[in-house]
């Protein structure tokens, strides 16, 4: 208050301006709750109030910058974006609650994403049909994805069923259901058919 708005409105970029209150867990060597500067690096704000990835930033993997209602991030963009709406929302992804969870590369993403998908199953409410039908196919698909006992096909179909519930509730929670699995497929489809390839040949391996 005593040293105005202007002062408030001098940290981040144009329509991104003012401090931010930043919760950083996961595979961190400080976990903590800052408040920062809106636009600030989404590496620095790691490595200057968190410690820093636990093994090092080479063994980072992937970051979810918003709380778990928005899309994950890969390395290789975390290592530039900017800790903003704007700079994060060019990356389709958000800053939500400014909730970041870092995972290293010890991490399954595919089950992280399973864990939250059934997260969100049990809150739909069950008003709005695609949530609420929605929801409960995308997390018997992703059961299916941690195991790798499905068909490559069913990526793609997952992805649709998430674009059926997108836009299509009267809340924001079947958006988040939808944007986290999305994250998953468009960074990190190789992990999913991989594991789909996996399973399929021990299976044959054991039949034959």
């Amino acid at each position: 208050m005593r040293r105005t708005a202007d002062w408030f409105l001098s940290f981040g970029k144009p329509n991104n301006s003012g401090t931010k209150v930043f919760c950083i867990s996961g595979h961190v060597n400080k976990p903590c709750n800052v408040e920062a500067e809106m636009s600030i690096p989404l590496k620095e704000l790691i490595e200057r109030y968190a410690g820093g990835v636990r093994g090092g930033w080479d063994n980072l993997l992937a970051v979810i910058p918003g709380g778990s209602s928005v899309p994950m991030l890969p390395k290789k963009i975390c290592e530039d974006v900017l800790m903003d709406f704007d700079s994060l929302r060019d990356v389709q992804s958000g800053l939500g609650t400014a909730g970041v969870i870092v995972m290293d590369r010890s991490t399954d993403l595919i089950e992280v994403i399973a864990r939250l998908s059934k997260f969100y199953m049990h809150e739909s409410c069950g008003q709005c049909t695609p949530c609420r039908e929605g929801t409960g196919w995308i997390y018997r698909i992703m059961l299916k994805l941690v195991k790798g006992n499905a068909q490559s096909e069913e990526i793609d179909k997952l992805y649709e069923i998430t674009k059926q519930i997108e836009g299509h509730t009267i809340c924001a929670l079947g958006d988040a259901a939808a944007w986290q699995v999305q994250g998953l497929i468009r960074h990190f489809r190789n992990e999913i058919e991989n594991r789909i390839k996996t399973f399929n040949n021990n299976k044959l391996s054991v039949i034959t």
